[in-house]
């Protein structure tokens, strides 16, 4: 018996050790990524904001004349929420000049029914049909939108400025449009912060995505743009340049974005790179409000929706996105790509070091049950490399759940910053289910000769969009 936990222990010893290295190596990634969002905003502060102020939405609007804007959503079997969204955005968006393109399928009668019953009041707003059941690919309904919106500009003689991808479900912020009429074509991809809401009846689940955008949104993107690197649409709050967004349709002789892709809107922002044209994180704040302007919205706030929704996330961008972009030329674009496609690794590591550590608890347990088992060699002995590796990355742990609380607290107040230290844990268990579910679909589409088709989510629009 002794020499059986003996053996279990060297095992479970030589298991940490590799695991703990992978930690510290990721880790170690992590923290070169906050050192230079931290570098970059001491910089900011002690020389651009010392000799200009911070630049609000009003200090915006007036600078630029307003330019025709269209608005592209995509719609699904949404009709629970279409009507609500642009009932809401055209009572509150603040632009004179917009176009609402909407994207509807002809097996969608009720979503058909509820656009054309808004559009035959409102001009502003336009039903797209697509030519093909429901549902498509997400990609092949905007390439719809888009054509619907390139006919508008032949008909009227007027050519958009900017488009500006939305989702049905969506809360669009008065403001926005001002942003990216100012901001675009300097810059050819303007991406607005998502801030997902709040959901009491889910603190846990819908929660975790609040943390995680908090950071994403705040620091990681806002890197990839200071290092140089693609900046990738969230598909939401994304404008786009429209002669950009016509030049990559007449490079792929048709629309836009790819109707074979699972992430068309993490692609297009590596197309927009890939042609030369400046991408930015965007984050500015209208006066009197506390956040920067951003689009709010409902995520899953079940553990099957959300990781349903992850596993299309990872598939598209770690696995179906290597087959499709590669490695574009650029240290900082492929820092970045290696960065998005470690994802699934660290999401499987964090799963296995959870299963280890449940190993040494059982250990120590069965050392102090089992007779004679106390006289073993400690597991992990002090001074050991096991033991500085442990120690390393306990601290870079610390450092990790200090950064989401602090990402967290800023957008979202104290209470829900205090709360992203133990949902880390729940962001780890969904991170790592949507990794195995991801490996599973990809290997299902690689065997599969047929397109992909769009992953439904099912939707809510807040009662309270205020």
């Amino acid at each position: 018996m002794t020499e059986a936990l003996l053996l279990a222990q060297l095992l479970l010893a030589e298991a940490a050790l590799l695991t703990a290295l992978l930690f510290l190596l990721s880790g170690l990634d992590d923290l070169f990524i906050d050192g230079v969002y931290f570098a970059r905003s001491l910089w900011r502060r002690l020389t651009v904001y010392r000799r200009h102020p911070r630049a609000d939405v009003q200090s915006l609007i007036g600078r630029t004349p307003a330019a025709p804007i269209a608005i592209f959503v995509p719609a699904w079997d949404e009709s629970a929420v279409i009507g609500d969204m642009l009932r809401h955005l055209t009572a509150t968006l603040d632009y004179p000049d917009y176009r609402v393109f909407i994207g509807l399928y002809p097996n969608d009668p009720k979503g058909q029914a509820i656009v054309t019953a808004l559009a035959a009041h409102d001009s502003r707003l336009q039903a797209v049909r697509c030519a093909r059941p429901g549902p498509t690919s997400k990609a092949d309904c905007l390439n719809h939108i888009w054509a619907a919106a390139t006919r508008h500009e032949a008909r009227t003689g007027r050519r958009f400025k900017a488009i500006v991808l939305h989702d049905a479900e969506d809360v669009v912020h008065p403001h926005e449009l001002h942003i990216h009429n100012a901001l675009i074509p300097g810059l050819s991809l303007v991406q607005l912060p998502v801030r997902p809401l709040a959901d009491p009846a889910s603190p846990w689940i819908a929660g975790h995505y609040l943390d995680e955008f908090a950071e994403a949104h705040a620091k990681d993107l806002v890197v990839r743009e200071a290092l140089g690197a693609a900046v990738p649409s969230a598909g939401v709050a994304s404008g786009l340049c429209r002669e950009t967004l016509g030049r990559i349709a007449a490079q792929r002789r048709g629309g836009p974005f790819d109707a074979t892709s699972l992430t068309e809107d993490y692609e297009i922002g590596h197309r927009v790179h890939g042609l030369g044209r400046r991408s930015a994180m965007v984050r500015l704040k209208s006066r009197g409000e506390a956040v920067s302007v951003a689009t709010a919205e409902h995520f899953p706030a079940t553990l099957s929706a959300a990781v349903a929704q992850k596993s299309r996330w990872l598939t598209g961008i770690a696995l179906a996105g290597w087959d499709r972009l590669g490695w574009p030329p650029g240290l900082a674009t492929r820092y970045m790509l290696y960065r998005d496609r470690k994802a699934i690794l660290t999401a499987l590591l964090a799963l296995l070091g959870y299963a280890l550590a449940l190993g040494f608890v059982a250990l120590a347990l069965i050392r102090r049950l089992v007779p004679g088992a106390e006289a073993l060699p400690p597991p992990v002995a002090p001074g050991s490399p096991l033991a500085w590796l442990l120690a390393a990355n306990l601290a870079i742990f610390g450092w990790r759940l200090a950064m989401r609380a602090l990402f967290t607290a800023r957008a979202h107040g104290l209470a829900q910053g205090l709360m992203a230290i133990p949902r880390s844990l729940t962001s780890n268990l969904v991170n790592a289910l949507a990794a195995l579910a991801a490996i599973r679909r990809y290997r299902q589409l690689r065997a599969s000769s047929t397109p992909p088709v769009w992953g439904k989510t099912l939707h809510r629009f807040p009662a309270n969009p205020a």
